[in-house]
């Protein structure tokens, strides 16, 4: 009996020094801003008053905010993520599963509505900006429609592609989905592998008729370790991805103007975030155009684009005097004439089957 109380009274001792110890430790650690791992910014301590006292909102930001910058939250993050796959056998953590090495996010099911909606904004553009010209688009598929059928829930594919031909009838489809397949993506990450696009640069130049211009060979360069994405928000790990940037004369000599940050730069830079596919392009921005002062010719390009188009626009220069890219997730498509003059440019829209599921063009 003596034991037994002993033992309980040391357990219990034990508990609350360990419950002083994290109180402690999360008193004493410094709040973090951004999680590197998940690639996003943490909840910071709200601002209280009296009117987020009464509506209950500070105690859903308070909530929040201890969840984020708990200490060692990665460590547990990372517990969490191996009892569920490997104890309770769960397929995916948050949305997220491995499989044979690389991470996957479950894309289902597909949003007709959304998808329906991201093509009529297309539309729109192209009737208030773009009639008359050539005018081109591609739709990239998210890796997880080259896993095979019986491995995951996909979208239906055939279902995108059917909404855009419909649709956009004004314009050219260039079909690469042929012209790619899993080993183009990276492991850790959902975006395609530059140094893999060699197909698919060659397919969209011989449908925009740009396939007789002399090539001009790359230099693969090594940049290093790449931990996508995915690496941090599943919690697990498996090998970092290797990443490369392909450059040649013409692209060293091209440079890039950012209208958000009025800053000029080289199209590959290394900037401080925390994603390292920002190095292409400098990362997420609303409007960015590239200037090649040894083109041939003073043909233009105007690319509608999400984060897929940062890496591949480097290898559509050769053709171009200037190419401009326009996100319109971050900026208004009622906002382009404040920026571009619309005159006999070719034009590409290029969004990937994840961007036209959200429906997040503006």
């Amino acid at each position: 009996m003596v034991k037994d109380q002993t033992r309980h009274v040391v357990i219990t001792i034990g508990f609350v020094a360990i419950l002083m110890l994290f109180f402690l430790a999360n008193i004493v650690k410094q709040d973090q801003v951004i999680s590197i791992t998940e690639r996003r910014k943490l909840a910071q301590f709200p601002e209280i008053t009296l009117k987020t006292l009464t509506n209950g909102e500070v105690s859903k930001k308070i909530e929040d905010y201890t969840v984020d910058q708990f200490v060692i939250r990665d460590t547990f993050r990372g517990v969490k993520s191996f009892f569920s796959r490997n104890i309770l056998r769960q397929q995916d953590n948050n949305g997220l599963f491995e499989k044979n090495g690389a991470i996957y996010k479950m894309e289902y099911p597909l949003n007709e509505k959304n998808v329906n909606q991201s093509i009529d904004k297309i539309n729109e553009i192209y009737e208030k900006y773009l009639q008359g010209k050539k005018v081109y688009y591609a739709i990239i598929p998210d890796k997880n429609y080259y896993l095979k059928e019986d491995e995951h829930l996909k979208f239906d594919y055939n279902k995108i592609k059917q909404i855009a031909l419909e649709k956009l009838k004004h314009m050219q489809y260039i079909d690469i989905w042929e012209d790619l397949e899993l080993k183009d993506y990276y492991t850790t990450d959902l975006h395609w592998r530059q140094e893999n696009l060699q197909n698919v640069v060659k397919k969209i130049q011989v449908s925009m008729k740009n396939e007789n211009r002399e090539e001009m060979p790359y230099i693969k360069t090594n940049m290093g370790k790449f931990y996508g994405t995915y690496y941090g928000q599943l919690a697990v790990h498996v090998k970092p991805d290797e990443m490369y940037i392909l450059t040649n004369d013409i692209i060293e000599n091209c440079k890039t103007y950012n209208y958000e940050k009025k800053e000029i730069s080289t199209i590959y830079h290394n900037t401080n975030s925390k994603d390292k596919y920002d190095i292409y392009l400098s990362g997420p921005t609303p409007l960015i155009h590239i200037e090649n002062p040894k083109a041939n010719e003073e043909k233009e390009l105007l690319i509608f684009r999400d984060s897929y188009g940062s890496s591949l626009a480097p290898l559509l220069v050769q053709n171009y005097r200037k190419i401009t890219l326009i996100d319109l997730r971050y900026i208004s498509s009622t906002l382009l004439e404040d920026y571009i003059e619309f005159k006999n440019q070719d034009v590409l829209f290029l969004y990937s089957t994840l961007v036209l599921n959200q429906n997040v063009l503006k």
